[in-house]
Order: C-alpha cells, then sequence, then structure tokens
C-alpha cells in the first residue's frame, strides 16, 4: 500500500489535506498470476477418466474342504496343499484330477511377494488350461 503525499510547503492554498491514493497495480499482477494458474490447472483436475474405485474389504477366508491351496515359494517351487510338487506335468496331473472333481474346489494361490510372476503365472494358466472354474489369491491384508 503507497501514500501519496502533497508537496511539501506551507500550504499556500490553504489545503493542508493528506492525499491518499492506493497503488493497486502490485494488487492486479497478483490476482492475474493466480488467474492464469487456475486456468491451466482446474481442467486438468477435472478431465480424468470416470471409474468406480474398488472399497477395501477384507474378507476372511473360509477354508472349505474341497479346496486347494497351491504354494509358490521365493525360489519357484510349488506346493500342493502341504505337499511338494515334483515337476510340472506333476501339477498339471493334479489339477486335472481336482477338474474332475464334482463339485469342483477352489484353487487358493498363494504366492512369494519375491517370486517372479512366472512361477505363479505358470500355475495359473495350469488351472485354466485343466478347466478350473474358481480361482482365488490369497494376499495379506496392507498395514493399517
Amino acid at each position: 500500500m503507497a501514500i501519496s503525499l502533497g508537496p511539501a510547503g506551507d500550504g499556500e492554498d490553504g489545503d493542508d489535506a493528506v492525499m491518499a491514493a492506493i497503488n493497486t497495480t502490485p494488487l492486479v499482477d497478483v490476482m492475474l498470476v493466480l488467474l492464469i494458474i487456475f486456468l491451466i490447472t482446474i481442467p486438468v483436475v477435472t478431465h480424468t477418466v470416470p471409474v468406480q474405485l474398488p472399497k477395501e474389504a477384507n474378507q476372511p477366508t473360509i477354508t472349505q474342504p474341497g479346496n486347494v491351496t497351491v504354494a509358490v515359494d521365493q525360489t519357484g517351487r510349488v506346493w500342493w496343499n502341504e505337499d511338494a510338487v515334483g515337476g510340472r506335468a506333476d501339477l498339471l496331473a493334479r489339477l486335472d484330477a481336482a477338474a474332475a472333481k464334482v463339485p469342483q474346489p477352489e484353487i487358493l494361490i498363494r504366492g512369494d511377494r519375491e517370486v517372479a510372476y512366472e512361477h505363479v503365472g505358470r500355475v495359473l494358466a495350469g488351472a485354466q488350461r485343466a478347466g478350473i472354474t474358481k480361482v482365488s489369491f490369497i494376499t495379506e491384508p496392507p498395514p493399517r
């Protein structure tokens, strides 16, 4: 804010009043900068793809007697419930046998966090090839 004062004299005109004027140039400059910032950022914020984001829900796993847990450890070795699987052919044979059961069991895949996705993908592809209709992934819930 600035104040303009009249000439320093003894007031020959008899006008001793102070002349006050507000310098609005800095205010206008700041407002124009803010306007430009808002005009640039608002379209970026509002133009997003409208999607319904999933809500976090922790559903406890209900283990039924017929469900099969297939675990893939850190080295890529596959486990069928508590038993180690001999190889890929053995895994495919077990998945084919599970697919033939009525009702078909649900396959629960537990993959180690450090294992390459390739190993978990092989189990998933084998389940698909065998015709398993229900495949789930068991994960650890995020910390609160």
